[in-house]
């Protein structure tokens, strides 16, 4: 394994079937086999959870974005319990910690007690965001990867990496493979929200994007393997030496950007 602590990122939609709603069972037996097996392996694994596929605010019901917000919150927590649930039969044993307080279903979140269940070989899957309205849980899973000290953020997606465009929607789409920071600011990419890209990039934080449905995704990208997209200022050698390297990111190299 090349990294002893990961942050996991899920969307909720990574949960769901394939119109990304609900909870699909032989995908969450997939992804939380891979994740017991890893933890078997030594790998200590922190889980951030999203909820779009039980709640997509605003597209539901006209109401004001804190309530909305607060209602998605509640949602991470009902995928947490699930996932929970599904890696537990894996074999694993997992702690679940709310940034909202729930005592009868989750712990809170502290993170002296994070850390901790992670050295104990305990995968811990982080709910409810950051417990707060306007953060996305991908800015909750930024932020959890800086306390926890992970070496690693994963974001686990439904597409093989980040592109120059839509690949569902443009079939000449450009796949990076390595991007720095200031490359996904600037063409304004969305790997992730901004507010997220920004803790990353200030407590050089690396980040992989990757194809979660791919066999054995989640394996691959914790055994070092070149899989997906690499955002970072300093990309392991394998993935500055992998043949798919963008020609895109040479060329803007060249003429002299940072």
């Amino acid at each position: 394994m090349s990294y002893r602590r990961i942050l996991l990122k899920l969307s909720g939609e990574s949960l769901g079937d394939k119109s990304g709603r609900g909870i699909d069972t032989q995908r969450v037996s997939s992804l939380a086999e891979q994740v017991a097996r890893i933890s078997r392996k030594g790998v200590q694994v922190g889980i951030v959870i999203g909820g779009g596929n039980l709640w997509r605010g605003a597209r539901q019901m006209d109401i004001d974005r804190t309530t909305s917000d607060m209602i998605g919150m509640l949602a991470t927590v009902m995928n947490g319990l699930a996932l929970q649930a599904v890696i537990e039969q894996a074999g694993a044993v997992t702690r679940l910690q709310s940034a909202l307080s729930m005592d009868r279903v989750a712990e809170p979140y502290i993170r002296r007690r994070s850390i901790r269940h992670l050295e104990k070989g305990r995968v811990v899957i982080f709910a409810a965001g950051t417990g707060n309205p306007y953060f996305t849980t991908d800015t909750a899973a930024a932020l959890r990867a800086n306390e926890i000290s992970a070496e690693v953020l994963l974001k686990a997606t439904t597409v093989d990496g980040v592109y120059d465009k839509d690949p569902k929607l443009h079939p000449d789409a450009r796949l990076f493979s390595c991007l720095t920071y200031q490359q996904v600011f600037e063409r304004d990419l969305r790997v992730m929200d901004m507010t997220a890209i920004t803790l990353c990039q200030e407590n050089n934080m690396p980040l992989i994007i990757f194809n979660m449905d791919k066999p054995h995704a989640v394996e691959a990208v914790v055994e070092g393997n070149p899989v997906g997209t690499f955002v970072g200022s300093n990309p392991p050698r394998n993935w500055q030496e992998n043949e798919s390297i963008s020609q895109e990111v040479a060329s803007y190299v060249h003429k002299g950007n940072p």
